[in-house]
């Protein structure tokens, strides 16, 4: 049986992709305010506008491509049973050949209606107001908002607490609820952390603190756990 290495992913990974960050910064995502691009109140008052963003969004991700730090978590898959939660909308962790992602604020990649029992579909054209799925509803990128309820949380809780080992790469842990998964891993597991900006963490003897970006970081872990 290959030991469960548990692995929650934020911005930082995909950042060396290309992909920006709207914790950087003027905290602004692409010149936009979180609250004008990235919450439902947002996309009752100008729907087209928060489309247009999401479609923006969709084309930088679809013309990034993974970078080392993905490549490390594929890698590892050859000792460990890897699952990886991730915080991004981006699809980097598949395209570079990870087999298990969860992913807690919905993909770029797919869409849904507004109906909030709709299915989601592959989607990587354009969406524009008028788009209407199967079920007769306008349809809206696959993403949870601001402000919406986090579905796919249960089920990262639960595989958490199934860990044997728990690696955090790129992500600050502000963004709730998922920097509450830390509050989940088992006790006395080993923890590893990358980021350039380490967040505050507990000092337990079991955590290792990298502070590099994620491919740097990535590779130390990787060679480290594959020895």
């Amino acid at each position: 049986m290959k030991k469960r290495l548990v692995v929650l992913t934020g911005a930082g990974i995909s950042a060396e992709s290309g992909l920006q960050t709207f914790r950087d910064g003027d905290g602004l995502w692409e010149n936009h305010r979180i609250e004008d691009v990235a919450t439902p109140e947002a996309f009752e008052r100008n729907p087209q506008l928060v489309l247009d963003f999401y479609n923006f969004r969709r084309h930088a991700v679809l013309n990034a491509q993974p970078n080392k730090a993905h490549m490390a978590l594929v890698q590892l898959q050859e000792k460990y049973d890897v699952q990886i939660i991730t915080q991004n909308i981006d699809d980097l962790h598949e395209r570079a050949g990870s087999n298990n992602v969860l992913h807690l604020h919905g993909e770029i990649v797919k869409c849904r209606s507004v109906n909030p029992f709709s299915k989601h579909y592959a989607y990587e054209n354009d969406l524009k107001v008028g788009d209407k799925s199967p079920d007769g509803y306008q349809l809206r990128p696959h993403i949870v908002w601001f402000g919406e309820a986090v579905p796919m949380m249960d089920k990262a809780i639960s595989i958490v607490s199934a860990a044997d080992i728990f690696l955090i790469v790129g992500t600050s842990l502000l963004v709730y609820p998922a920097a509450g998964l830390v509050n989940y891993v088992p006790l006395n597991i080993p923890i590893y952390v990358v980021d350039k900006s380490l967040p505050v963490l507990p000092k337990l003897s079991y955590l290792i603190a990298i502070e590099q970006p994620a491919t740097e970081g990535m590779k130390i872990i990787a060679e480290k756990l594959l020895s």
